[in-house]
């Protein structure tokens, strides 16, 4: 029997992506799920709305590391992003570093794929590709949304925002839950306000 794919699209600029993401490697430990990861982008996002010069500048430098994951899944295949989201992400969220060269040269040797793809940070030779693989997300959950997006059994939505990540079986129930709300057609919205920031533990 074929485990139960889970689309889930990020930008590594995102903590609250990281959360979920961790979330669902979580998941997988404890229920029959496989989680598949594409990229968006929140300057693609933001691109034609109002927002801060100051956040519109952060979210412009923010395409560079979503260049270096569409650089990888291009020389190795899209399944290369898991690593390279985690080598990356632990350095940005939990070790507090900006993302630099040496942050994607690092990262790139982790994962066993050549330093070269760093270069892709400031070429715009895979905007087209990200472009394309942000609209898939948003196509399937609406544009009144942020990162990330989780599709289960073909129903999108934003989130789960979660802080800490769930772990082992609480994994497991959260994601239970999810997939209980993804089987009514008619569902869209469920939120209440962030009252603590991400915990990386």
């Amino acid at each position: 029997m074929s485990k139960e794919t889970v689309g889930f699209w990020f930008d590594p600029l995102c903590p609250w992506a990281w959360m979920t993401s961790r979330w669902m490697l979580e998941v997988e430990q404890v229920r029959d799920v496989e989680t598949r990861f594409h990229l968006m982008s929140l300057y693609v996002l933001n691109e034609d709305k109002d927002i801060p010069d100051d956040y519109r500048e952060m979210l412009s430098t923010g395409m560079e590391p979503v260049r270096v994951c569409q650089a990888a899944a291009e020389h190795a295949g899209d399944a290369v992003l898991r690593d390279l989201y985690t080598a990356l992400g632990t350095r940005r969220h939990h070790d507090g570093r900006d993302f630099d060269r040496e942050l994607f040269v690092e990262a790139l040797e982790e994962v066993g794929l050549p330093v070269e793809l760093a270069d892709a940070a400031n070429s715009t030779q895979y905007d087209d590709a990200i472009r394309a693989s942000h609209a898939e997300g948003i196509g399937l959950v609406g544009e009144e949304v942020g990162t990330p997006v989780i599709a289960i059994a073909g129903i999108a939505f934003f989130g789960p925002v979660l802080s800490p990540a769930p772990r082992g079986e609480d994994a497991g129930k959260v994601f239970d839950g999810a997939r209980l709300l993804a089987g009514y057609e008619g569902f869209f919205e469920l939120k209440r306000t962030r009252t603590r920031d991400p915990i990386f533990d």
